[in-house]
Parts: C-alpha cells; sequence; structure tokens
C-alpha cells in the first residue's frame, strides 16, 4: 500500500472547536451500542486487575472532535499523568515532521550520527527515514524481560542511560540498511539526537522550548513532561508523560492529518506517511503487527494507526469512524492480544 491508497482523514466537523482549551463532551453519537461499552467498561475496570489484560487505568473515546466516553481507574482522574513509554516515539515522528517542514532535515539525507562519520564506515549511508521505519540495520536488541540480556534495559537504565544516542549509535550493522525491519527504541534516540542538532539545539531547557512552542502548546498538550538524559537528548524511545486527554490531542492532529485549528502544524502528507506500511515479513506482522513510520498499523481493525506503549499504552486512530481510543493500563507483555482485542471490541460498539 502506498500514502496515494491510504483512506482520507477526516476533517474537523464545522460546529465542533478544537480541543485547544477544553474538550468538547458528549454522550455517544445514535447508532452506538452504548449497552455492549458499558459491559466492557464494567468489566475492564469493575477490578484492580483482570485475568485477561492486566490494570486498566484509563480508558477515553472521542468521535467527532468530541470526548463521548471517559473512564479512570479507582483512585485516578482526569486529572493524573500517565506514562507514553513508546508512544514517545510517536512524538518524536512528530519533531522530525516539524523540522522536516520548515527545511532544517531531510528525512532521505544520511542521518545525523557522529560514531558513523569513519571513511567506510558502513552506518553512514543510514537515513532519517530508515531509522523511523526502524529499518536501519542497526544489532539492537529489543526485549524488556529483565532475565534476557537486553540492549534496551541497558539503555535506558544501565551504561547507556546518560547518553541514550551514542550508546544505540555505537551498535554496528546486523544487516544492510532498508533490508530487514526490526523494531528498535535505539533507533528513536538517533532519531531523537537528529533533531536536536537539525534544529542547532544546545541545551535540554532549549529543546524542550522548541517541543512546547512548535507542537505541545499549539494543540493544548499543557500537561506534557518530556524526560532528557544527561547529555541533554530528549528520550524520545520511551519517556514523555502526560494526562490522558492531553494524548487524546496528539492523536487528533495526527488524525486532522497534522492541522490544528487551521494552522498546519506538520508538513502536508506527514500523516500519512507515518500509516504507510514499512515492507516486514510475514512473521513479523503475525508477531508483532503492521508498522509505518514510528507509528504501528492496523491494531484497532483496517486502516487504524496508532501509538503503542509498554504495558498496554495506546492513542488509536479509527479514521473511517473519525474516532480516537487512549488506553493506559499496566498489562503483561503476554496478555497484549486480549488488550487488542478488547479495544477492538470497544471501538466496534461505534460502527455503525
Amino acid at each position: 500500500m502506498s500514502s496515494s491508497d491510504l483512506p482520507t482523514l477526516p476533517a474537523q466537523p464545522a460546529n465542533v472547536p478544537f480541543p485547544t482549551k477544553a474538550w468538547p463532551i458528549a454522550k455517544p453519537k445514535a447508532g452506538t451500542d452504548t449497552e455492549k461499552l458499558e459491559a466492557l467498561l464494567d468489566h475492564a475496570f469493575g477490578t484492580k486487575e483482570t485475568e485477561e489484560m492486566g490494570e486498566t487505568h484509563a480508558l477515553l473515546v472521542v468521535q467527532n472532535g468530541t470526548i463521548v466516553t471517559e473512564r479512570y481507574a479507582e483512585g485516578l482522574s482526569a486529572e493524573d499523568s500517565f506514562p507514553s513509554w513508546s508512544m514517545a516515539k510517536s512524538i518524536t515522528h512528530a519533531l522530525t515532521g516539524i523540522l522536516t517542514r520548515d527545511g532544517k532535515i531531510d528525512i532521505n539525507a544520511p542521518a545525523y550520527a557522529p560514531e558513523w562519520q569513519g571513511q567506510d564506515d558502513p552506518r553512514k549511508t543510514i537515513t532519517l527515514d530508515q531509522l523511523l521505519r526502524m529499518s536501519s540495520g542497526l544489532a539492537f536488541q529489543e526485549d524488556y524481560n529483565p532475565e534476557h540480556p537486553s540492549d534496551v534495559i541497558e539503555m535506558l537504565w544501565g551504561s547507556g542511560k546518560d547518553d541514550v544516542a551514542h550508546f544505540a549509535a555505537s551498535f554496528p550493522l546486523a544487516h544492510a540498511p532498508d533490508s530487514t525491519w526490526y523494531y528498535s527504541s535505539g533507533t528513536s534516540n538517533i532519531v531523537s539526537r537528529a533533531v536536536a542538532h537539525g534544529l542547532g539545539s544546545s541545551s535540554p531547557e532549549e529543546f524542550e522550548v522548541f517541543m512546547r512552542s512548535e507542537l505541545f502548546d499549539p494543540i493544548g498538550m499543557k500537561t506534557v513532561e518530556p524526560k532528557f538524559d544527561a547529555a541533554g537528548t530528549f528520550i524520545g524511545s520511551s519517556f514523555c508523560f502526560s494526562r490522558a486527554r492531553d494524548f487524546a490531542r496528539f492523536g487528533l492532529l495526527y488524525l486532522r492529518d497534522g492541522v490544528w485549528d487551521g494552522k498546519r502544524i506538520l508538513p502536508e502528507g506527514w500523516a500519512d506517511y507515518a500509516r504507510t506500511p514499512t515492507a516486514q515479513t510475514p512473521e513479523n506482522i503475525e508477531e508483532d503487527g503492521g508498522y509505518g513510520a514510528h507509528f504501528w498499523i492496523g491494531f484497532g481493525g483496517p486502516n487504524t494507526f496508532s501509538c503503542n506503549g509498554f504495558e498496554g499504552q495506546y492513542i488509536v486512530m479509527v479514521p473511517e469512524l473519525d474516532l480516537i481510543l487512549v488506553r493506559h493500563g499496566r498489562t503483561p507483555t503476554e496478555k497484549k492480544t486480549n488488550t487488542i482485542a478488547f479495544m477492538q471490541d470497544v471501538i466496534g460498539c461505534f460502527k455503525p
């Protein structure tokens, strides 16, 4: 599938304001299976932990630009922040897009990485596009199980934690660039550092000002807390905390094709780039799901795209229903498919 084959993203309804200051809130529209929806939510939130998918902390549904369903676990509310985990990768995609819009970055040019500048270094041809599509070929092991040797754990909490981009960029190639798909948090931090370099940012404070002034503030994401390493790099693979309603705002930006209240935040076609499938083997897709460019594909059903995070953090965009689903919780990895099935059941309640 090319970007030209993708279904058109929906426009904001003319009578619904963008939620820059506050979300419009209404009951689900006529035709929604509210009885089934309530049963699904009662089960997910009825106990602290369910056998099928562990803990569910928050679930929010936006349709036609309006919050139509919102529920939180006991002791939590709309005022609480939640971890992004790897949903931060999609935020990194947006930041890359803003610099692409301004002509400060070319995603098809070799990525900024001082570690790769040797004359015969085969990594020096790796592009930002290949990093964003998880096709760089770098030998990075992605595993969150503390019992197994894992590069992502070493990067975030071990010897790599003070300079996550340098740690990730120091790995050799396992495959030729653009020949093999493999999910890697390390590549996201290489991208994050490259974005800061393209911006000309010399400090985390300066980069955070850029994040807020160009992305978060224009769309009303006031509660976001990005985290930086000791080298000053935004840890764009994993660490950006926010409230569920603000994560929903981020989803709405992409569902509206990167335009917010008449202003283009992301370059034209950037949301389509996020949801255009990257070449993967059938085995990859069966095990991990489809992937675009720092967004996942198909987790909410055909033509959906999503930001996915460890332990069941999701922002799922459903263009055909003009719907966004935000879910936070603590789901063991082995129960991930149950959480995906739950989200698909919730989405199904809104289908005509």
